[in-house]
């Protein structure tokens, strides 16, 4: 995965910008333009109820590959092909808005009927599950010190120890391990405004989900200045958000990842977006 876009983005701390999700101008549509049919509530296949006749609208936040990042107009990842998947299931489209990633925790956008599910690389903790519901685990994540060469940092230790300014995306459990090893994270409100930090200096390292370092590392230009400084293991799965009790479409994400891993196309769509499938990946439920 190449690195992504370079833009000049101030460190916010935990102040996601203001983004009108519902508005069709501010959307990013997997399916091209918006709805015709005038929007409002419907159902899909099995009675599942979805916010929109004919579409599985998903929030997201971009960008964060390889899970989801736009590419040539289109919204393309891991993520997003999963959830093709439920969609295809559903007999409806996928249709994709670009939110603040603070709003993931506390369900703003399920709860005001804006959104059918949340996908971003989100990992599933006890606190997010006060606000929504969760899918199985779909993915094993760890996260990653990136760190620039200069620093000679080689852990969130010697970040620490030298007084290093470490970043972080705002609201990710990136930015809270780092918090629980004393330390406190520059927090910018995207990862490709974390890579921007990194490469303009405003930080000498960031932490980061394993997966989107990797992705960062295959550009030549970022792999010369900064290096894999530590692989962090905290545990963590990454699941789709629902409504709190909306059982029947969170059955149908289940459902679509679990034939998904029976019949070879998980391991496929693993293999193209993320790399070789690692044991954890398979043995996931």
């Amino acid at each position: 995965m190449t690195s992504t876009a370079d833009r000049t983005t101030a460190p916010a701390r935990r102040r996601p910008r203001a983004l009108p999700a519902a508005a069709c101008a501010a959307a990013l549509l997997l399916a091209a333009g918006c709805g015709s049919d005038g929007g409002g509530p419907g159902e899909a296949k099995g009675g599942v109820p979805v916010v929109e006749q004919g579409k599985l609208t998903t929030c997201t936040h971009l960008p964060y590959p390889p899970f989801q990042s736009e590419r040539d107009g289109r919204v393309v990842g891991f993520d997003v092909a999963l959830v093709d998947l439920v969609a295809e299931d559903l007999g409806v489209e996928q249709k994709i808005l670009d939110t603040p990633f603070e709003n993931f925790k506390t369900g703003a956008f399920l709860n005001s009927g804006e959104c059918d599910l949340a996908a971003a690389g989100m990992t599933i903790t006890d606190e997010r599950k006060k606000n929504v519901d969760f899918s199985l685990p779909y993915f094993d994540a760890t996260q990653a010190l990136l760190a620039s060469k200069k620093s000679g940092a080689a852990s969130l230790a010697d970040v620490k120890a030298r007084t290093l300014r470490l970043g972080a995306q705002a609201g990710t459990t990136g930015e809270s391990h780092a918090k629980s090893q004393g330390l406190d994270p520059v927090a910018f409100e995207s990862s490709d405004a974390v890579l921007n930090g990194l490469r303009t200096g405003q930080v000498d390292a960031v932490v980061i989900d394993y997966p989107v370092v990797q992705g960062w590392l295959k550009d030549p230009a970022t792999a010369d200045a900064f290096r894999l400084a530590e692989d962090i293991e905290t545990g963590e799965q990454y699941g789709f958000s629902v409504k709190k009790g909306n059982d029947a479409l969170r059955a149908a994400i289940d459902k679509a990842l679990r034939d998904a891993k029976a019949d070879g196309t998980y391991d496929k769509l693993y293999e193209e977006w993320i790399g070789p499938l690692p044991a954890s990946a398979k043995d996931a439920s």
